[in-house]
C-alpha cells in the first residue's frame, strides 16, 4: 500500500474517534471530582506539601500497584533522582540504562554525578533486553571485592534502570534475575506504565524501587507529579526524608541533617490525583478498546502494531505503529501532522544527544531499528467516552 494511503487511513481513523479539529497525541481527562477536590483543598488552606490529600494519594497508589510504600514527588524525574539516591548510586559510578528513553531517565543519572551505560532493547517491548544486559555484563564487568565493576573504566556499576516504554511491560522478571545474579540494584522507570501488569503483578514492583509520572500527558495527571514505589521500609523512610528537605520532625524547630530536596508533591496536585484515581479503572478499559481499534487498522494496512508480550497487560498509554523504514516514517509524520492529527517519532536516542554522545553502549542495533520505524498516534480517551468516567 502507498505511504500516502496509510497516512490517510490513520487520519481517517483518528477523526472517526476524536471530535477536535486539531487532534493531540494525548490529552488529560478531567471528568470526575477534580474541581470539587481542588476547591476543598483551597478552602482548607493546605495547598503545599503538607496536606491530607498527599497521604491519601500515596495510599491509593500503593494499594493499586501492590507496593508496600509510595512517596509522592513533584515530578517523575524527581522520583527517579530520589530512587537513585536511596538505592546507593554515587558520584563516579555507572548506571546501566537504555538509550531508547525520554531524556529524564539519563538526566536523573547525570544529576547524581554518575554516568549512564546504554544497553540495547528488545524490538517487541522497546524496553531493555535481558539477553543484551547479560551479554554486556559477562563481557564488561567483574567483581572486585564486594563491588561489580566495569572492567573498561574501573567504575562501580551501582544500579540498572530499564524503562517500560509507552506502557508496554518489558521482560522485567528476566532483568530482575540478571540484576540479582550480578548484585546490581534494579530501579524500574515505570513513568509511562501505570496500569500495566506482568501476570497479576504491577510494573514497578519487581526491583528495589520504581518511579511513576503524572505529567499532563500521562494516563492520569496531577498537573506535574511523580511517585517512588518500594517494598523496602528503610528506602521509603529515607525517600520521604530526603524529599522533604531532610528536615527532622519537630513542632517548630528547623533542623536538617543532610542535603535534602524540596521534592514533595503539593496537596493541591494530590487532590487532582485522588480524583483521577477514581476514574483510572474506566480509563484503562477504554484504552484497551482504542488499542483494539488501532490493531485492527494496522492489520488491514499490513503494518506493525506494538501490542505487548503475551502474559502482560499494557495500559496502552500511547499506541505505537511500526512502519517499513525511516523514509516511510518521515512521510507519514509529515502528512498526518499537516492534517492536524498529531503523530510523533520515538525520542532521539540518548547517544545522539550531545551530553550523552560519549557514553558507553553495546551497539544499540534494535534501538536504532525502532527509532527509524516507530511512530505514536493519538491515544487519548475520546470526548464521546467521557460519560463513562463519572465516578
Amino acid at each position: 500500500m502507498k505511504i500516502e494511503s496509510i497516512a490517510n487511513a490513520i487520519v481517517d481513523f483518528a477523526r472517526s474517534r476524536y471530535e477536535q479539529e486539531s487532534i493531540p497525541l494525548h490529552r488529560p481527562v478531567f471528568e470526575g471530582n477534580e474541581r470539587q477536590y481542588l476547591v476543598e483543598c483551597i478552602d482548607s488552606n493546605f495547598v503545599s506539601s503538607v496536606g491530607a490529600r498527599v497521604t491519601e494519594f500515596e495510599e491509593q497508589m500503593a494499594a493499586f500497584c501492590g507496593a508496600e510504600y509510595a512517596v509522592a514527588t513533584v515530578n517523575g524525574t524527581a522520583a527517579l533522582h530520589t530512587s537513585l539516591l536511596v538505592c546507593g548510586v554515587e558520584r563516579s559510578t555507572e548506571v546501566l540504562s537504555q538509550a531508547l528513553t525520554f531524556v529524564a531517565t539519563a538526566n536523573a543519572i547525570s544529576y547524581m554525578g554518575a554516568t549512564p551505560v546504554f544497553i540495547d532493547v528488545d524490538r517487541d517491548t522497546l524496553g531493555m533486553s535481558p539477553a543484551a544486559l547479560r551479554t554486556w555484563l559477562e563481557g564488561n564487568s567483574e567483581m572486585r571485592g564486594e563491588a561489580r565493576v566495569n572492567i573498561n573504566t574501573g567504575a562501580r556499576i551501582s544500579a540498572c534502570v530499564p524503562m517500560h516504554t509507552f506502557g508496554l511491560p518489558i521482560r522485567v522478571k528476566a532483568i530482575a534475575a540478571v540484576c540479582d545474579e550480578y548484585g546490581i540494584p534494579l530501579i524500574e522507570d515505570a513513568a509511562e506504565s501505570l496500569g500495566s501488569f506482568v501476570g497479576s503483578k504491577h510494573t514497578g514492583t519487581f526491583g528495589a524501587a520504581a518511579t511513576l509520572s503524572f505529567n499532563g500527558n500521562k494516563i492520569i495527571t496531577t498537573g506535574g507529579g511523580g511517585m517512588v514505589l518500594t517494598n523496602d521500609p528503610a528506602l521509603a523512610k529515607r525517600a520521604r526524608h530526603l524529599t522533604t528537605t531532610a528536615k527532622r520532625a519537630h513542632p517548630y524547630e528547623f533542623f536538617h541533617d543532610e542535603t535534602g530536596y524540596n521534592y514533595r508533591l503539593p496537596n493541591v496536585n494530590a487532590a487532582l490525583g485522588v480524583a483521577q484515581m477514581e476514574t483510572l479503572a474506566k480509563i484503562l478499559e477504554i484504552k484497551v478498546e482504542i488499542a483494539q481499534g488501532y490493531k485492527a487498522l494496522c492489520d488491514d494496512l499490513n503494518i506493525g502494531y506494538l501490542e505487548g508480550l503475551e502474559g502482560t497487560t499494557p495500559n496502552y498509554w500511547l499506541n505505537g505503529i511500526e512502519l517499513e523504514d525511516r523514509e516511510s516514517r518521515d512521510v507519514i509524520l509529515k502528512l498526518t501532522n499537516e492534517a492536524a492529527v498529531m503523530t510523533r517519532p520515538i525520542w532521539r536516542l540518548m547517544t545522539d544527544l550531545p551530553m550523552y554522545a560519549d557514553c558507553q553502549h553495546d551497539g544499540l542495533k534494535n534501538s536504532r531499528w525502532l527509532v527509524n520505524r516507530v511512530i505514536n498516534v493519538p491515544s487519548s480517551v475520546p470526548e464521546s467516552e467521557f460519560y463513562r468516567l463519572q465516578p
